[in-house]
């Protein structure tokens, strides 16, 4: 079963002993992608290493909120330039942890937005506790290829989200809190999410707790199968389908 991995933290410090294997292992498993994502300049750069050293493994560029004091525009712009780099993100706001202030996070994020759009890049956002702000804040931009990484918002607004022609991406979350994920996948469109586990962090069941690992999306996948009554190899080539659409992956993939 092939499938990607729309969202991962591989450069992150918890993997320092065994990256290599863990990368090797998931492509090993069935994983067609992995997309590596930045959360500000050291981080962006580390996932462009990794992603210039494993074939099918990308990365992308962009300031995290909790990291929205230290962005700098320039060192974005050229971040943005290395050919490993498929998207602009994570950016987003996050009211729930507010390391930083709330007035900074929202014009740190519209500044990305703006970026992202002159370049025409899919744009991955993270949202925590802040729905409404980052919502009449993208409708005021109206970028076209947006992703709500880690989807955490209700049923209503993932439908606000869909209205406008967006995706949402599930995570491990969708199996051990399934009250709130199954209406959201059940309805949801075909066409219009991804998977993926966020590595290093929340782990689907039956490893809750552990490190997380790209090839962990087989139970998410299966979660998400469950509910939408289709085969896991289907949701798998569906969802795989959707992020080479999303990302342009298609002339990128070896």
């Amino acid at each position: 079963m092939k499938f990607i991995d729309t969202h991962a933290h591989l450069h992150f410090d918890s993997y320092n002993k065994d990256r290599d294997e863990v990368i090797r292992h998931a492509f090993q498993k069935g994983a067609k992608a992995i997309i590596n994502v930045g959360t500000d300049e050291a981080t962006s750069k580390q996932a462009i290493e990794l992603a210039r050293k494993y074939k099918n493994l990308f990365a992308t560029a962009g300031w995290h909120p909790h990291d929205a004091t230290s962005f700098d525009e320039e060192k974005l712009i050229s971040l943005l330039e290395d050919k490993t780099i498929i998207a602009l993100g994570e950016i987003g706001l996050d009211y729930y942890r507010n390391l930083s202030p709330k007035d900074v996070q929202k014009r740190v994020f519209e500044a990305q937005l703006k970026i992202g759009i002159e370049r025409k890049l899919p744009i991955i956002i993270h949202d925590r506790n802040a729905h409404e702000d980052i919502f009449n804040i993208l409708k005021k931009h109206k970028p076209e290829r947006v992703v709500f990484h880690c989807f955490s918002g209700d049923y209503n607004f993932a439908l606000e989200i869909l209205q406008q022609g967006w995706y949402i991406s599930f995570t491990g979350s969708v199996t051990f809190d399934r009250g709130h994920y199954y209406g959201i996948i059940r309805d949801v469109p075909d066409d219009r999410y991804f998977v993926e586990t966020d590595s290093p962090f929340l782990t689907p069941y039956p490893y809750r707790g552990k490190r997380n690992r790209p090839e962990y999306v087989e139970y998410i996948i299966q979660h998400i199968a469950e509910i939408k009554q289709k085969s896991p190899k289907e949701v798998a080539r569906q969802t795989t389908e959707n992020a080479e659409n999303f990302f342009s992956l298609h002339k990128k993939l070896d």
